[in-house]
């Protein structure tokens, strides 16, 4: 055991002692490569400290060469500016020597030029003193002053002026005129071209077909009552004549005329006629003549591709189909007057819709002319006016008649528009327009009177039956009545014939029984 032990230590002591060795020996090789690369890098470094020297010698030769090669251009560019100032400074000199020489000049210029200015001086007032003598010479020669002369030449030019001038202005005002009526006239005629309008006439009759002849008695009614009763509600006198089934009702106001063949249509097709269905008809009648104009008018106002035109406007327009001119009605010159007139402002390049607008409107006064005082023009542009219409368009419609003076052009549009519509051929009927004239003033007549409530005129103007009220009229009053009318008829009318005169006086009693 202890030989084991010793064998063991022993073994150890070899290990340690090999491995001391080992370590010894690279611990020397460690120590020998050091040196040997401590050797290299002093050698590198030698080495290095020898190049660094000689590039630090070639770059101070470099550096000296490149100062003297810019120290010898410097000093070229220094010759080459003192050259250069030379040359300045002789110039300089040379250019003080030719101002001095001109300033001399100069000098002597002016003493030249003073010398002058008093020769002129001296001319001036030898001139002077001709010019004088001559015009004192002309003065007593013609007998006039220096400024009578000016005054007379001045009037001379301005006379010689005047005419000339006033015979170019004559000249350009008859081209212009000239000009302008060729114009005028290719622009109504092809407006003219473009409108191809009806001539429609108006009558003062219209005639009702019957079913059976027996309905002429019925129409008649008891000692005529029947007849009386219709005839004064209506202001249309009913003539039952001898023509087979059927019955005329003449009257020259459109409206009544309607009025009574709506409700004698009525009547007939009810069969009870009598008083008091005759008044029923024909207030039914007055109700679905007036539905009637307001159709009228909006067919108007659409017909012409308007808008917001008010609806009182528009009824007025829808009357003027019960309206005559001339033998010509008034809506559909209405509605002719407003194409033409856009038709114009289309030709001449303006707005179209305001020129239709004034001609619907321009005669929407003949409507009420009956009712209002004033001609139907101002009636027109007033109604226009209340309605909210635009000034420009209410100036057009009152100047229509030339009763305003034009001052737009849309005014001389409408003007020429309502003057085409008049003047082209068939529209209009100078009689028949002078017969309703006539009707119209023998009824406006009766109606001043105190008292009268209704006036119709019948029979062609042949008669006129007066409507009294019973309360302010007597029997008496009425006979005299009767006679002031046909005195005042005779005084202010002409007309051929005679003309009768009925005033009627009919009271009404009415109580509801419950």
């Amino acid at each position: 055991m202890t030989q084991e032990i010793i064998i063991g230590i022993a073994a150890v002591a070899a290990l340690a002692l090999v491995g001391g060795i080992g370590y010894i020996m690279a611990k020397w090789q460690i120590v020998a490569r050091l040196q040997r690369e401590e050797k290299w890098v002093d050698s590198l470094v030698e080495k290095a400290k020898q190049e660094g020297e000689q590039l630090k010698k070639e770059k101070v030769l470099e550096a000296q060469s490149e100062v003297q090669k810019r120290w010898d251009d410097l000093h070229a560019q220094i010759k080459q500016k003192e050259q250069t100032l030379s040359q300045n400074e002789s110039r300089l000199v040379q250019r003080e020597e030719r101002i001095e020489q001109k300033s001399d000049q100069l000098t002597r210029l002016e003493e030249n030029l003073q010398e002058d200015i008093h020769a002129v001086k001296t001319l001036l007032q030898q001139g002077e003193t001709l010019f004088d003598e001559e015009r004192e010479r002309l003065e007593a020669i013609a007998n006039l002053s220096e400024s009578e002369a000016r005054d007379k030449l001045m009037q001379e030019v301005e006379a010689d002026s005047q005419q000339f001038i006033a015979k170019r202005v004559r000249q350009i005002e008859l081209n212009a005129e000239e000009e302008a009526k060729h114009k005028a006239l290719r622009i109504i005629s092809t407006t003219l071209q473009r409108y191809a309008g009806d001539s429609v006439n108006e009558y003062s009759m219209s005639v009702v077909t019957l079913p059976r002849e027996e309905y002429k008695g019925r129409i008649i009614g008891k000692e005529g009552r029947n007849i009386r009763a219709f005839e004064a509600l209506t202001g249309v006198e009913v003539l039952v004549d001898e023509t087979p089934d059927t019955v005329a009702l003449s009257c020259f106001h459109p409206i009544r005329r309607e009025i009574a063949r709506l409700a004698m249509e009525k009547l007939i097709e009810d069969g009870r006629i009598h008083p008091v269905q005759i008044k029923k008809y024909v207030e039914k009648a007055k109700e679905q003549v007036e539905d009637h104009v307001r159709e009228l008018g909006q067919e108007a106002v659409f017909e012409l591709g308007l808008s917001g035109v008010h609806p009182e406007l528009v009824m007025l327009a829808g009357r003027l189909y019960f309206r005559t001119s001339y033998g010509q009605n008034q809506l559909k010159h209405t509605i002719e007057v407003a194409s033409l007139a856009g038709m114009l402002a289309s030709e001449l390049g303006l707005d179209p819709k305001a020129a239709k607008r004034a001609g619907l409107l321009h005669d929407i006064g003949k409507a009420v002319d009956h009712q209002v005082e004033g001609s139907h023009s101002l009636i027109s542009a007033e109604f226009s006016r209340r309605y909210g219409e635009s000034e420009e368009i209410c100036h057009a419609v009152a100047a229509h008649n030339e009763e305003v003076e034009p001052r737009t052009v849309l005014a001389v549009i409408l003007q020429a528009a309502d003057a085409l519509s008049a003047a082209r051929p068939g529209a209009r009927q100078e009689t028949f327009e002078s017969y309703v004239q006539r009707l119209d003033k023998l009824e406006a007549i009766c109606k001043e009177f105190n008292g009268v409530r209704e006036a119709f005129a019948m029979q062609a103007g042949r008669e006129v039956r007066v409507m009294v009220e019973p309360n302010e009229v007597n029997d008496d009053m009425s006979a005299k009545l009767a006679y002031d009318i046909a005195r005042v008829i005779e005084d202010q009318l002409s007309y051929p014939g005679e003309i009768k005169i009925h005033v009627i006086r009919n009271s009404e009693y009415m109580q509801t029984a419950k």
